[in-house]
């Protein structure tokens, strides 16, 4: 089995007709601004349901505000550098990744995204392997997978991965470099420990520094028990969410020593940055900004290489080097 190849995504030419989807060209960045930075994590939607209709069960109401388009992002990331966006399926799409798909079609080289597909499901929808690998062609390239203490109870034990479907979801990640993103927290990872262990090849992503701080404190048990992830060669760390974890304010420089940690554990060509945008920035009072300057200006212990590594290379190298 192959790769999906960017080369694949431009040729098939879907969605050129639909550049307003994807807001107006790139604004540009603030003086002394770099202009490369890819942003690991962003939500996107539309209040278009019309167009774009909600999953059963879902209202405008579910909403975070009533509405996040590529026009509304670029107001705050461009001028702060960021050029190239993984796009994160929205949980009120459901399984219906149209609104993604058209903005990544209109500009697949500024857009990648982010998709939901379901492991354990009912035997009549499709495998989730092919269904991968059917969105790896619309430049979907990774897959939210939900730890089992951040997702509803499915009634299984400890082995929260032990299902036919994530086996065939590992597989499929490996066979054609496409990642599993998980939404975590640090009692998740044994288990995702012993998949890896399984799948030495397969791509993954732990978000949000596996949601170390989001309680307050930096447990050094926590913290040991995600840097011994980076035994997996595989396993990629994204570093975000500021706003989430710790005091939750910036500069967010109580975060400093874990990212420090994470990143000498995994190395920077394994970390990558993520605002978490619209929360990052319409959550006062967090920034944009402030998300990028802890590692840009606040991180110290990073060398200029590092930091360059951490805002465009790792992201950059794997959702739009293909």
């Amino acid at each position: 089995m192959k790769e999906i190849t960017r080369r694949e995504l431009l040729a098939s030419g879907a969605g050129l007709g639909l550049l307003a989807a994807a807001g107006p060209a790139p604004l540009a960045a603030a003086p002394g601004k770099r202009t490369d930075i890819v942003d690991a994590h962003v939500h996107v939607w539309t209040p278009d349901t019309e167009k774009y209709p909600l999953a059963p069960g879902f209202s405008k109401k579910d909403f975070w505000f009533p509405s996040f388009t590529p026009e509304d992002l670029a107001r705050h990331s461009k001028p702060q550098g960021v050029r190239r966006t993984n796009l994160i399926q929205m949980t009120w799409y459901g399984l219906d990744h149209s609104y993604i798909a058209d903005i990544i079609a209109a500009r697949p080289d500024n857009y990648v995204g982010t998709g939901i597909v379901p492991a354990v499901t009912d035997v009549s929808l499709a495998r989730p392997d092919r269904t991968m690998v059917d969105l790896a062609r619309q430049g979907i390239l990774a897959f939210r997978i939900r730890g089992k203490s951040t997702r509803p109870r499915l009634g299984d034990g400890p082995r929260w991965l032990d299902h036919e479907g994530y086996e065939r979801m590992f597989q499929a990640a490996a066979d054609h470099r496409l990642a599993l993103s998980f939404l975590m927290s640090p009692p998740d990872l044994p288990e995702l420990d012993r998949m890896c262990r399984r799948h030495p090849q397969t791509p993954v992503i732990i978000d949000h520094l596996c949601l170390i701080g989001r309680l307050g404190t930096f447990p050094e048990e926590q913290i040991a028990a995600l840097c011994a992830m980076a035994g997996h060669p595989a396993v990629m760390v994204k570093i975000g969410a500021f706003y989430a974890l710790g005091t939750k304010k910036p500069p967010y420089l109580e975060q400093l020593p874990l990212i420090r940690r994470v990143v000498e554990a995994f190395g920077p060509e394994r970390c990558m940055w993520e605002s978490d945008c619209p929360l990052q920035a319409l959550e006062p009072p967090n920034t944009f900004e402030a998300a990028v300057a802890l590692i840009q200006d606040h991180a110290d212990f990073l060398s200029e290489s590092d930091k360059d590594q951490i805002l465009v290379k790792t992201a950059e190298n794997f959702f739009f080097k293909r």
